[in-house]
C-alpha cells in the first residue's frame, strides 16, 4: 500500500479526480481516502499546513495502516533562479530551514539523531527520475513559514542549495526516517518569490495542484 499525504484539500482532490476512490475511514478528525490506481491500493489524507500537522498525520498513518511507501505530494514557492511557475522538483534532500541550535555549535538546520538533511529513498528517487518528464532533482526546505521576502528565500536557497521552499515535507520525512519508512516529496512550483507572490500562489494554485496530481500518477504506473 502507497500512503500519500497532501497539506490542502484542492492537492488531494487533484489526485482524487484520478484514484477511483473505494473506502474511507476517519481516526481522530483525518479523513482518510483508500483507492487503486493499475491495481495498486493508495490511502491518501490531507494533513493540514505545517510541520506539526504533517508529523502528525505521518505517524497517524504509518500507525494504522500497512504502507510500504510514504509520498508526500503539492505545491511549493520556487527559491532557485532556475525554476518556473509549473516546474516539478523531486526531493533527493529535505532539510528543516528553520530549524535553528546554532548556540550549540550546530549548523543551522541540523537535527539532533537526524543531521541536517534527510535522504529520501533511493528508488524512489530513481523511479521518479524516470518517468517524471523535466523534473527538478534537488533540497527541497520546509519550515513554519510562508516565505514572502526575497532577501529571506535567497538565504535559504544559498545555505541549504534548496530548490524550492515548503511547509511539510521535512517534517514527514523525518517521522517517516525514524518509523523506517521509505519517502519521497514531490512538489509543483505554485510561485516564486516577488511582491506579488502570495496573488500568484493563489492564482496557480490549481494548476500546480493538478500537474504534481498527473506526475504522480506516472509514478504510480511504475512503482513496483
Amino acid at each position: 500500500m502507497v500512503g500519500i499525504i497532501f497539506a490542502m484539500k484542492e492537492e488531494l482532490d487533484a489526485l482524487k479526480e484520478i484514484i477511483n476512490i473505494t473506502k474511507e475511514y476517519q481516526i481522530f478528525d483525518l479523513i482518510f481516502y483508500e483507492g487503486n490506481l493499475n491495481n495498486k491500493k493508495c490511502i491518501m489524507v490531507e494533513s493540514g499546513v505545517g510541520k506539526v500537522n504533517a508529523s502528525r498525520v505521518t505517524q497517524v498513518l504509518i500507525d494504522n495502516f500497512k504502507v510500504d511507501y510514504v509520498f508526500n505530494i503539492g505545491v511549493a514557492g520556487g527559491v532557485d533562479s532556475s525554476l518556473k511557475v509549473g516546474d516539478i522538483v523531486i526531493g533527493e534532500k529535505l532539510v528543516q530551514h528553520d530549524f535553528n541550535i546554532t548556540a550549540f555549535n550546530h549548523e543551522r538546520g541540523y537535527v539532533p539523531k537526524v543531521g541536517m538533511y534527510l535522504y529520501s529513498d533511493t528508488y524512489l528517487v530513481k523511479l521518479a527520475k524516470e518517468n517524471i518528464e523535466e523534473a527538478k532533482i534537488g533540497v527541497i526546505a520546509s519550515g513554519d513559514i510562508f516565505c514572502v521576502d526575497e532577501k529571506m528565500t535567497s538565504k535559504i536557497n544559498q545555505k541549504f542549495k534548496a530548490l524550492c521552499v515548503e511547509m511539510e515535507g521535512a517534517a514527514i520525512g523525518q517521522t517517516c526516517y525514524l518509523c523506517g519508512v521509505p519517502f519521497l516529496v514531490i512538489r509543483s512550483v505554485s510561485d516564486i518569490p516577488n511582491n506579488d507572490n502570495v496573488i500568484t500562489y493563489e492564482e496557480f494554485l490549481l494548476m500546480s495542484s493538478k500537474k504534481v496530481a498527473l506526475a504522480m500518477k506516472n509514478l504510480l504506473n511504475n512503482l513496483n
